[in-house]
């Protein structure tokens, strides 16, 4: 009997430890559900909080190609179209930006710049159709830095107008103020290729300098964007030519969509002489989202890519193989991308982090003053892992806010930046028109 009741006291304490051991894990799961439930509104308050931060932010992309189909619905057909879409910008909070008219370098020839002007002034002539016809509710041309800020208290995406290729202009410094007159607020003074302004930093059929810098037309064109209050853009430029516009301009300049050779392993792209010269101009390198511009690739994913190329039919090296495939068929195209993709995931590309990083060294070198951001936005498979295309732009301002930058130097980088710069420069041409007027008359 001693024995029987031992034995169910045994198993009643048995019994009584499992209960309190459930207890204790029914506990402790209560306890982890409610710690994630909290985390979980903690972390979703933090995002909410650091969206309105980006809300409340006027983001301004400096370069954004357009087409003739700019914002018309055959965009969805053309790769960097739909990557600045209307619904893109939206999504992405994206309130401004420069969208430029690009024109490729031709031969330095009458016909050639004809050819050029005319594919300029048709793709402004496309701007202005699709703000002040077909979508003015939507989007709207700013003429002035204070046209900016007013267009988008009004809700409406801020369309700024650039021209990338001062090839464009001919050989008449009189098509300057034309263009200005159209609402060209920027012009990027060469491209792939050296011009009649200036040297470019690349020029696959003919590796030497033409002039050695700025050419003496160059000189004029300089003058006269600072006299007229535009913006003199030196992205794609050569180092020289870089230099002899810093030494020659009355204004700030900027790079509207560039990189440093450290960064992207480019010998042709920026170096710290330049940035220094820059600040020294109070001018703003916008760092562009693009992963070549960001991060150099490794030897192993070089010769993959090239390997490809090849396979496909198209050149190995950077220019030539990017004019090859914007002509190529969409199906080779396709092609081309699927496989690309295939040696992405081998070898991952540049990233949000990566470029904010670019950032910070310019920062940290020249001051927060004179970095800005711009995309480029061509195709997904050019365009920065993270920042693909204008609906991820809320990205690049969650990582500038982890690395703990505030808002209120968020907002320079931004926008910031590149509107006071805007604003010195219509000062300076305003004074200089003063003088030249004073000067007459006397």
């Amino acid at each position: 009997m001693r024995e029987e009741n031992q034995m169910k006291l045994i198993v009643s304490l048995y019994s009584l430890r499992w209960r309190e051991i459930l207890l204790f894990v029914a506990t402790l799961f209560i306890l982890y559900a409610c710690r994630d439930k909290e985390n979980y509104a903690q972390e979703k308050d933090s995002i909410k909080k650091q969206k309105e931060i980006h809300q409340s932010i006027l983001t301004l992309d400096t370069h954004i190609d357009i087409e003739v189909s700019f914002f018309t619905p055959e965009k969805n057909e053309i790769g960097y179209q739909k990557l600045a879409s209307l619904q893109a910008l939206r999504a992405g909070m994206l309130d401004a930006a420069f969208f430029t008219c690009y024109v490729l370098q031709g031969p330095l020839s009458q016909e050639g710049y004809e050819n050029a002007t005319n594919t300029v002034l048709e793709k402004i002539k496309t701007i202005h159709r699709v703000a002040e016809t077909e979508i003015p509710e939507e989007v709207e041309i700013a003429y002035h830095p204070e046209d900016v800020f007013r267009i988008h208290k009004k809700g409406k995406i801020v369309a700024t107008i650039g021209i990338e290729n001062g090839y464009a202009l001919g050989t008449k410094v009189e098509n300057v103020k034309k263009f200005y007159e159209l609402g060209v607020r920027y012009i990027t003074l060469s491209h792939v290729g050296h011009n009649q302004i200036c040297d470019s930093n690349l020029d696959p059929h003919q590796p030497q300098p033409l002039h050695n810098g700025l050419s003496s037309f160059g000189e004029s064109v300089v003058k006269e964007m600072n006299r007229l209050g535009m913006i003199i853009d030196v992205s794609h430029i050569g180092k020289k030519s870089v230099l002899d516009v810093l030494r020659l301009s009355q204004a700030p300049i900027i790079a509207s969509h560039s990189c440093l050779r450290r960064f992207s392993g480019q010998e042709r792209m920026w170096d710290d002489e330049q940035l220094l010269a820059l600040k020294k101009n109070r001018g703003v390198f916008n760092v562009v989202g693009l992963k070549i511009a960001n991060k150099p690739e490794p030897e192993e994913k070089i010769k993959e890519i090239e390997s490809l190329r090849k396979e496909l039919g198209f050149p190995s090296e950077y220019w030539p193989f990017f004019l090859a495939f914007q002509n190529a068929p969409q199906q080779r195209q396709k092609a081309y991308n699927l496989r690309l993709e295939e040696i992405e995931k081998r070898y991952p590309s540049a990233n949000i982090q990566d470029f904010v990083d670019q950032i910070e060294y310019i920062i940290n070198l020249i001051g927060i003053d004179h970095v800005g951001i711009s995309s480029d936005f061509y195709d997904e498979t050019w365009s920065l892992n993270g920042w693909r295309d204008a609906s991820e732009t809320l990205n690049i301002t969650l990582e500038l806010l982890k690395r703990g930058y505030k808002k209120e130097e968020i907002g320079k980088i931004w926008s910031g930046n590149l509107l006071r710069v805007w604003r010195e420069v219509e000062r300076v041409g305003k004074n200089l028109s003063k003088i030249r007027k004073t000067e007459a008359h006397n």
